[in-house]
This record gives structure tokens, sequence and C-alpha cells, in this order.
């Protein structure tokens, strides 16, 4: 019954914060979070950085996804150890390849693309693990699992990926179609509940002019999509169905990544089929590879308590703040807005 619990609840969360977050985030004032002066010009005013919701929602969703890779990790008794060189490994990797790959297909040297890094960390993910468990396993006294540790790192990436869709809605960026270009269905359905992005400085704007208008909420679906694909697949995970945790999960984002840029209307590269939705497909294929070349794991029985036992200690804990002050340093700085600011002495109050 404590599995039950444990994915009610963070559905309950999930649900409340983003029935929130559809409504506030596609707003001006969620875009800036704060300013912070950088070099005084000569007419008195500083010029100043920007810092962003945008690094604060990629912040949140990096760290949520490295929580539930530790816990489920942790759920099959991984040794603390073998986790950490884990996660660290697919970070090093998977974070400078969001800037990477953007570079490469949209030819920007300031974005990122969760979706090029996420592939990017599937290719290396089963990988890194048989290497944790042939060279690491023997001196921890443990095995490490392949379709275990992709399972959650699968179902980890799900999590990470739909809760970051928040930072999306914030910048106005992976945004959908007009619904007027639209057909009627597609209106129809969306009648109520598309975007309508209001600010000079998001993405939609700059790049389109279609702020103020009403937009396919591609950000709202996938994010809804991928955090329920992330509860079905940790639930699987939880009754020890790790192949259908990992092939599920992965099945859902890929697919839906490939579906869902069609009704996108931001740069995806100058292809009728974009790099994008040619990794989606390519990844799937690697899945289907993993599942063949790795066998199931010994079954052990998953424990979600020890899961979150292993992450409820003052060191985890820190550990986890310098990965979300990391995430937000890494995407919430600004590169494509900047401000002015002026300071002076309120004399009335002295």
């Amino acid at each position: 019954m404590i599995d039950e619990i444990f994915i009610l609840t963070l559905a309950a969360l999930f649900a409340l914060i983003f029935g929130w977050a559809f409504r506030a985030l596609p707003k001006e004032n969620w875009q800036i979070m704060a300013s912070r002066p950088r070099k005084k010009g000569e007419n008195g005013q500083w010029e100043g950085e920007n810092l962003t919701y945008y690094g604060f929602f990629n912040a949140n969703a990096y760290t949520l996804a490295v929580v539930i890779a530790f816990v489920m990790m942790g759920a099959i008794r991984i040794p603390l150890a073998g986790i950490f060189i884990i996660t660290i490994a697919m970070l090093a990797i998977c974070m400078p390849a969001s800037r990477l790959i953007v570079r490469v297909v949209e030819k920007k040297r300031f974005g990122f693309t969760i979706g090029g890094a996420s592939f990017v960390g599937i290719l290396a993910a089963p990988w890194i693990a048989l290497s944790m468990d042939r060279f690491m396993g023997p001196r921890m006294d443990a095995a490490i699992p392949v379709m275990g540790v992709m399972a959650a790192v699968a179902v980890a990436y799900a999590f990470g990926e739909g809760f970051g869709r928040l930072a999306c809605i914030s910048y106005g960026c992976c945004y959908g179609k007009p619904l007027a270009d639209c057909p009627p269905f597609i209106r129809r359905i969306f009648r109520k509940h598309g975007f309508t992005f209001s600010g000079k400085t998001k993405k939609i704007a700059y790049a389109h002019g279609l702020d103020g208008r009403r937009m396919v909420p591609i950000q709202g679906i996938t994010a809804v999509l991928y955090c329920a694909a992330g509860l079905l697949g940790l639930y699987l995970f939880l009754k020890g169905y790790y192949f259908t945790a990992f092939f599920g999960a992965l099945l859902t984002t890929q697919v839906w990544r490939s579906v869902s840029e069609f009704l996108r209307a931001d740069y995806r590269g100058g292809r009728k089929i974009s790099a994008y939705q040619i990794m989606s497909g390519l990844a799937i294929l690697y899945a289907l590879l993993i599942v063949i070349l790795f066998p199931a794991p010994p079954m052990v029985d998953p424990d979600i308590v020890r899961g979150l036992r292993s992450v409820w200690d003052p060191a985890m804990i820190l550990f986890f703040q310098g990965i979300w002050l990391l995430g937000f340093l890494y995407t919430g700085r600004s590169k494509t807005t900047g401000a002015f600011m002026s300071f002076h002495v309120m004399e009335e109050r002295v």
C-alpha cells in the first residue's frame, strides 16, 4: 500500500503545481526572476544580468530527476557510492550536450535542448551502468543491474523533462502553433486550454511575433504526459517490472517528442523532419537493442521506504542543493535578454 500512497501523493502535487503554472507562467511577469548589476555606464545606469524563472524551473527539474533516480536505485539496493558515480557521470555528459547539440542543429550559440541531451544520455547510460557493475561492483560487493539502472534513468528523465516544461512556458519557448492555423478538431480541443503568452522578451514574441495569440499548449501537454508516464513507470518499477518501466517511459517520451513537433511553431531546423525527431526514432531502436543485450536483473523486491531513507540524510540534501544551484547557474543566467537599472536614496526615509 505504501507504493500506491507514494504515487498518489506525487500525482496530487503535480496536479496542484500544473494547475497554477498553466495559468500563471505565460504572463510577462513570470520570465525574469531577478536582475543583478554588472557594469556601470557613463550615464550612471548599470547594465544588468537577468536571472530567469527558466533557470529556476530547470533547476527544479534537474533536482527532481536526480532525486527520483536516487530513490529508485536505492530501492533496489544499489550502493549509494554507485548511485553517486552514475548520476554525476550522466550529468557530466548530458549538461554540456544540451548546449552543444542546439549549436549543431539550430546553429545557435545560446540555448539548450533537453531532447538532444536526453538522446546522448540514453546512448551513454547502459555503458556507464555496465562499467560500474564490472569494475566497481566487486569492490562494493554488490551487483548493479543494467536494466534496473536504465529503468530508473528513463523514469527520472520523464519526470525531469515533464516538470522542466514549466521553464519553457515561463520563457515562451518550445511553443505550439497558433490555434487559428490548426484544423477544426484541434481548435475545438484546445479552445479553452490554449496558452496566450505576453511580454516582448519572451521567445515566442521576438522569434515569431506570436505573443497575444492563442497557441496549442504543447508545453502543458508534454508536462502532463511525461509526468504521467513517469508515475506509471515508477509504479511498474516498484512492482518489479523493470523492462516495462524502462521501455514504457522511453517509448512514451520519444514518440510524443516526435509527434509533438508537427504541432510546434518554433524553429527546429530547416528540414521537414527535424534532427530531434530522428534522434527520437533512433532512441527507440536503441532501447530495443538494450532490451536484447542486457538480461533481466536478479529479482530484488524494490523497497520505496529504503529508497526514501537513502536520500534522507544531511549529506544527500546538501548534494541535491548543489545540483539545484549548478542547474540554476547553468540555465538561469539569461544570454538573450538584458537590463538597465539605476539606484537612488529615498530622502524622505533617511
